[in-house]
């Protein structure tokens, strides 16, 4: 049997052990940050989806204000031929809402049309947006079809009442999905040489707005996305889409039309940047790598006799009784002394190096407070000791309004403030936890739901009684719970306390209500 000398046992030892920690290290950063480059991209999607639905709604709300008061304008004149040439005209030409109008008289006549078609002046004019609108009798948006010109569009549409309530037709606009126009303009200034696009379907899960016009029209199957923005959903997911393309999405609906908008990039080209950022980190820690290895063979010189208890050791290098072991190693000469204090210092680097990542991992970046992970770890071992708790469901009354007026940046530093203010009323030993937005928990171990109520007030009236980094106070809604309440488990008087405070933001927010037992 062969047996390795000493000295190539160390040096083996060390340069695996560092190695391992190295691997170990950079997976971990990568999959950290792998994680949270495709949560910020889906979450940016998401907002981008939601802003853009919020601009289209606004934009067909404006074209539909457009109507409506052109409406009011024709109630007199809809026997004046050259009168109503020119308002359809005035209308079409605006602001580009419209590819092209139409006024209709009660019975589908066409009484004027822009851009100017004699063709169609005078005769009754057959499609489903017209006929539509003549049975409804009622300010309309239509479902997306094609139309006579062979175009797909949507036409809405204004009613003309006298003022004694009889109906003389209507005032329509046509908007060309394929053409260019507003609407158009306003969808397509998302696109980014980064593969980022956005498209638009309609309730029968057709493409009604796309980059490519070619895919118009088209009805798109078995997409998450899609499925769940026509139910009347927002959200972000990632999945692969219809051409194969794994992609990072975030999707909204539409309040007027029930339309969704759908936001997605690349998930190769979220991802692009990451590589390279990981190659600099191996580059930048490769040289201490090396550094560490001819270390370590240096030592391995120096060493002339076996030591067989500490080579043993550190065959279980990852016991967390190794370093106590290596203690114990009686160490009767100057070079077995210093690699006895290597590898304990050694083991102090990995221990620190891991604990800081855990820690990092329980952590919330943006306040420092306790993260969900955290928390349930928190609450397992406080249930396996059982020790008593109470919990105080926080969350920002208004929050959005904070972000909608003054910006994220300083909804982040309101966050904080907050954070400030809850360890600045808490004990050493509670748990003080961000949730997740502007949702916050604190868990008081050995503390009466009585006593938590007190604690939560105070704080609700030191936060309403301060000016926030807004240049005024925030107000605070809680709920207060406690555990063990009648043998309900832990996870039921978290929704209590959840419960408690939904009863406070419906009795009027700044307040504090407590769960029953």
């Amino acid at each position: 049997m062969i047996k390795i000398n000493l000295r190539r046992l160390i040096l083996l030892l060390t340069v695996s052990t560092a190695l391992l920690t190295l691997t170990y290290t950079f997976y971990a950063s990568y999959r950290t940050q792998r994680s949270l480059l495709m949560e910020q991209a889906m979450e940016t999607n998401r907002a981008y989806a939601i802003k853009l639905a919020s601009s289209t709604d606004h934009f067909l709300a404006d074209a539909q204000r457009q109507l409506a008061y052109s409406a009011r304008l024709l109630t007199p004149l809809m026997d004046q031929p050259a009168q109503l040439v020119a308002e359809a005209d005035r209308l079409q030409q605006q602001n580009g809402s419209f590819n092209s109008v139409f006024i209709i008289r009660a019975d589908g006549t066409a009484l004027a049309a822009a851009p100017r078609r004699p063709a169609l002046t005078g005769v009754i004019i057959d499609s489903p947006g017209i006929r539509a609108a003549l049975k409804r009798r009622q300010p309309m948006i239509s479902e997306p079809y094609i139309g006579a010109s062979g175009y797909l569009l949507i036409f809405i549409s204004q009613p003309v009442y006298t003022a004694d309530g009889q109906y003389l037709g209507y005032v329509g606009g046509a908007i060309y999905l394929q053409e260019k126009n507003v609407l158009h303009s306003l969808l397509g200034e998302n696109y980014y040489r980064d593969g980022s696009y956005l498209y638009v379907v309609d309730q029968q899960r057709r493409l009604i707005y796309h980059r490519d016009p070619k895919r118009v029209g088209q009805v798109v199957a078995d997409n998450p996305a899609i499925e769940a923005v026509i139910a009347g959903q927002t959200g972000n997911l990632q999945l692969v889409n219809s051409q194969g393309t794994d992609m990072l999405t975030g999707y909204a609906p539409l309040r007027r039309t029930g339309w969704g908008i759908v936001a997605q990039r690349p998930t190769a080209a979220t991802l692009q940047g990451l590589d390279g950022l990981m190659l600099d980190v191996l580059r930048h820690t490769f040289p201490f790598f090396l550094l560490s290895v001819l270390g370590a063979w240096w030592m391995s010189r120096v060493i002339a006799q076996p030591l067989s208890r500490l080579a043993n050791t550190a065959q279980d290098w990852d016991s967390p009784h190794a370093p106590e072991q290596i203690r114990r190693v009686r160490s009767w000469y100057v070079e077995a002394e210093q690699l006895k204090r290597a590898m304990l210092a050694g083991l102090a680097k990995i221990h620190q190096k891991l604990g800081r990542l855990n820690q990092e991992n329980i952590t919330d970046t943006l306040t420092g407070l306790v993260n969900r992970r955290g928390m349930q770890a928190a609450l397992a071992q406080w249930q396996a000791e059982a020790r008593p708790f109470a919990v105080i469901a926080l969350d920002v009354d208004h929050f959005k309004q904070v972000n909608d007026q003054f910006g994220h940046d300083t909804g982040d530093r309101v966050l904080q403030y907050l954070a400030r203010q809850m360890r600045n009323g808490s004990r050493s030993n509670d748990l003080l936890c961000r949730l997740g937005g502007e949702e916050f928990c604190m868990l008081l171990p050995d503390c009466s739901q009585e006593t938590a109520i007190g604690v939560a007030e105070r704080l609700r009236t030191r936060i309403a009684a301060t000016d926030s980094p807004t240049g005024t106070p925030i107000t605070l809604s809680a709920g207060v719970s406690h555990w063990p309440a009648g043998g309900a488990a832990v996870e039921t008087v978290l929704k209590q306390a959840d419960k408690a405070l939904y009863k406070a933001k419906h009795n009027g927010r700044n307040r504090v209500e407590a769960a029953l037992s």
